[in-house]
Protein backbone atom coordinates (compact mmCIF):
# COMPACT_ATOMS: atom_id res chain seq x y z
CA UNK A 1 0.00 0.00 0.00
CA UNK A 2 1.91 3.45 -1.31
CA UNK A 3 1.14 6.25 0.87
CA UNK A 4 2.65 10.61 0.26
CA UNK A 5 2.82 13.46 2.53
CA UNK A 6 0.04 16.20 1.91
CA UNK A 7 2.67 18.23 -0.30
CA UNK A 8 0.90 18.10 -3.95
CA UNK A 9 -2.24 17.88 -5.08
CA UNK A 10 -4.41 14.67 -4.69
CA UNK A 11 -4.24 13.61 -8.09
CA UNK A 12 -0.68 13.67 -7.88
CA UNK A 13 -0.37 12.22 -4.78
CA UNK A 14 -2.46 9.24 -5.58
CA UNK A 15 -0.22 8.60 -8.67
CA UNK A 16 2.57 8.97 -6.66
CA UNK A 17 1.75 6.68 -4.25
CA UNK A 18 0.67 4.18 -6.97
CA UNK A 19 4.37 4.34 -8.16
CA UNK A 20 5.64 3.96 -4.35
CA UNK A 21 3.94 0.81 -4.37
CA UNK A 22 5.11 -0.45 -7.91
CA UNK A 23 8.22 0.45 -7.40
CA UNK A 24 8.49 -1.79 -4.02
CA UNK A 25 6.77 -4.51 -5.93
CA UNK A 26 9.35 -4.71 -8.87
CA UNK A 27 11.93 -4.48 -6.00
CA UNK A 28 10.24 -7.73 -4.57
CA UNK A 29 10.11 -9.27 -7.77
CA UNK A 30 13.51 -8.53 -8.14
CA UNK A 31 15.07 -10.17 -5.34
CA UNK A 32 13.04 -13.15 -6.30
CA UNK A 33 9.98 -13.22 -5.05
CA UNK A 34 7.30 -15.21 -7.29
CA UNK A 35 4.92 -12.72 -8.33
CA UNK A 36 1.70 -15.00 -7.74
CA UNK A 37 2.83 -14.40 -3.68
CA UNK A 38 2.11 -10.71 -4.39
CA UNK A 39 -1.50 -10.64 -3.69
CA UNK A 40 -1.88 -6.76 -5.27
CA UNK A 41 -0.98 -3.17 -4.78
CA UNK A 42 -3.02 -0.49 -3.41
CA UNK A 43 -2.30 3.46 -3.79
CA UNK A 44 -3.71 5.65 -0.82
CA UNK A 45 -1.87 8.99 -1.87
CA UNK A 46 -2.06 11.37 1.32
CA UNK A 47 -5.64 9.55 3.01
CA UNK A 48 -4.12 7.56 5.49
CA UNK A 49 -0.96 10.02 7.11
CA UNK A 50 0.42 8.26 10.65
CA UNK A 51 2.29 11.35 11.27
CA UNK A 52 1.47 15.07 10.80
CA UNK A 53 2.62 16.92 7.26
CA UNK A 54 3.16 19.94 9.49
CA UNK A 55 6.69 18.96 10.16
CA UNK A 56 9.36 17.68 7.49
CA UNK A 57 10.20 14.88 9.69
CA UNK A 58 5.79 14.36 10.08
CA UNK A 59 5.84 13.85 6.08
CA UNK A 60 8.80 12.20 5.79
CA UNK A 61 7.07 9.54 8.05
CA UNK A 62 4.01 9.79 6.00
CA UNK A 63 5.72 8.69 2.60
CA UNK A 64 5.49 5.17 2.62
CA UNK A 65 4.93 1.92 1.71
CA UNK A 66 2.89 -0.45 4.00
CA UNK A 67 2.89 -4.54 3.40
CA UNK A 68 -0.54 -7.06 4.43
CA UNK A 69 1.72 -10.11 5.02
CA UNK A 70 -1.26 -12.90 4.64
CA UNK A 71 -1.00 -16.50 5.36
CA UNK A 72 -2.06 -18.78 2.89
CA UNK A 73 -2.20 -22.58 4.02
CA UNK A 74 -2.95 -25.79 1.22
CA UNK A 75 -5.02 -28.70 1.12
CA UNK A 76 -4.89 -31.23 -1.21
CA UNK A 77 -3.90 -28.44 -4.05
CA UNK A 78 -6.51 -25.78 -2.67
CA UNK A 79 -6.25 -22.67 -0.86
CA UNK A 80 -7.57 -23.26 2.68
CA UNK A 81 -10.15 -20.28 3.56
CA UNK A 82 -10.47 -19.62 7.44
CA UNK A 83 -14.41 -20.24 6.65
CA UNK A 84 -13.77 -23.61 5.30
CA UNK A 85 -11.59 -24.53 8.26
CA UNK A 86 -14.78 -23.23 10.45
CA UNK A 87 -17.00 -26.08 9.05
CA UNK A 88 -14.98 -28.66 9.83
Amino acid sequence: VGHTDSIGSNAYNFKLSRRRAESVKAKLLEFGLSEDRIVGIEAMGEEQPIATNETKEGRAQNRRVEFKLVQRETVQGTVATPEASENK
